[in-house]
């Protein structure tokens, strides 16, 4: 029997971020679009700007929050995922604002992509980042979402 653990902690306060049920969901819709794993054991943690900085920071050398950023933990030919995945609240909120998209959305989406990086996918090359994208559109459309690469409204 596939295990999947999955431990949501919130290190922001903002408004809109979406409840815990809903990450598990998009997570969940989000491990069965790859192949199947033979379990998962990922944390996921929604945090402020200061400590996504500065974990971008420490981790990327890059001195600004990103949107998502995923530590893989396992080998990269392990049946078996375990890794973090962090969003970073206030960068998402923005986003969303920028995109014109509605904030559980963009949080969806970005639930998507953390996992398929947690999977050892990239969007590196011009393959890999079809390859992620269609995964992602199928996803979220499953979920009711629309394209979270068009620029419309959703």
């Amino acid at each position: 029997m596939t295990e999947f653990s999955i431990t949501i902690q919130r290190a922001s306060r903002l408004p809109n971020i979406p409840r815990d049920r809903e990450f598990r969901k998009w997570i969940n819709a989000s491990l069965a679009a790859i192949a199947p794993p033979l379990g998962a054991e990922i944390t996921f943690r929604i945090v402020n700007a200061a400590e996504g900085r500065n974990l971008n920071s420490a981790f990327r050398g890059k001195d600004y929050a990103t949107n998502v950023l995923t530590f893989i933990y396992h080998d990269k030919k392990s049946p078996r995922l375990t890794g973090d995945i962090v969003l970073c609240a206030p960068v998402v909120a923005r986003e969303a604002k920028q995109q014109g998209k509605r904030p559980a959305a963009h949080y969806a989406h970005l639930c998507a992509h953390g996992i398929l990086h947690l999977a050892s996918l990239d969007h590196v090359s011009k393959r890999g980042a079809a390859r992620m994208e269609a995964i992602e559109k199928a996803v979220l459309a499953g979920l009711g979402f629309s394209d979270p690469y068009l620029d419309v409204r959703d």
